[in-house]
């Protein structure tokens, strides 16, 4: 775990500027990915790799997918839907919006969006639901824990999760595929990993009390600093941007708030 300690601490991910540094790139996620899977005796195959294209700008998205990308997870659905409309000619490509989502964003989402990683409310679920519907679409759906305790993130109290989903299924154009969480942001692995085992026990506790038409089969949980430890813990999706595109110029605080505060999320006519 020496290498993840180094690249957590220094956070340098090579930059990806020509398809040839994008395959590099996936490349060694892919190989961290397998050792990873080795050291708990899983199958490679068993985990998804999201890569997460915020703040990359279209030339440099294209070059990812002709390196082999057909999926991205983007934070802020104007950002994604501008993208999407931009590279409608690559008809294979996924979007996956993975951050806290306002109601009045809903409309967008149901557009373009082929999943949700960050169901934590009912006022969102409703507002989906509605704009779904307008759609003709559906829409796989992860629901966002906050394992860490932490008010800067979004997410439901781990108590909080199975009356939660015992509601959902009142959303049929929702298709609950499983649980996300954002770990703590630390040099302490012992703090990190205690929040994806939090997430691992709690979808485990829920299994047997799943509402019909409820799956728990998926995890998503690890981004490109701490990845390898959440797949130990039983990540089947990981959500790498750094290791693949570069490292970013934007701060994270710009895409995960640090102060977590509702009054915004209003819908608009």
């Amino acid at each position: 775990m020496a290498g993840y300690f180094h690249q957590r601490k220094q956070q340098h991910w090579p930059h990806a500027d020509s398809v040839e540094d994008f395959r590099r790139n996936l490349a060694a996620v892919r190989e961290r990915i397998a050792d990873a899977c080795a050291r708990t005796g899983r199958d490679p195959a068993s985990v998804r790799l999201l890569p997460v294209s915020k703040t990359v700008p279209e030339e440099r998205i294209r070059l990812a997918y002709a390196a082999g990308c057909r999926e991205l997870g983007e934070n802020k659905p104007q950002e994604a839907c501008r993208k999407w409309e931009a590279m409608a000619d690559l008809t294979d490509l996924r979007w996956s919006v993975i951050g806290h989502l306002q109601t009045n964003k809903a409309k967008l989402v149901a557009r373009y969006a082929a999943e949700f990683q960050a169901l934590d409310s009912l006022r969102v679920a409703e507002a989906l639901q509605r704009r779904l519907e307008a759609e003709g679409r559906s829409l796989d759906v992860f629901v966002q824990v906050n394992t860490s305790g932490e008010a800067s993130k979004f997410g439901l109290a781990p108590a909080e999760t199975a009356d939660f989903l015992a509601r959902l299924p009142g959303f049929p154009s929702l298709r609950v595929r499983g649980l996300m969480t954002l770990a703590i942001f630390s040099a302490d692995l012992e703090r990190v990993r205690a929040c994806f085992v939090t997430l691992r026990e709690l979808r485990d506790q829920l299994r047997g009390k799943l509402p019909v038409g409820i799956s728990l089969d998926e995890l998503s949980m690890g981004m490109s600093g701490d990845y390898e430890v959440a797949i130990e813990e039983g990540a089947t999706v990981v959500r790498v941007g750094q290791a693949i595109f570069g490292a970013r110029s934007t701060p994270d605080s710009y895409y995960w708030p640090q102060e977590v505060n509702h009054s915004t999320d209003e819908e608009t006519p």
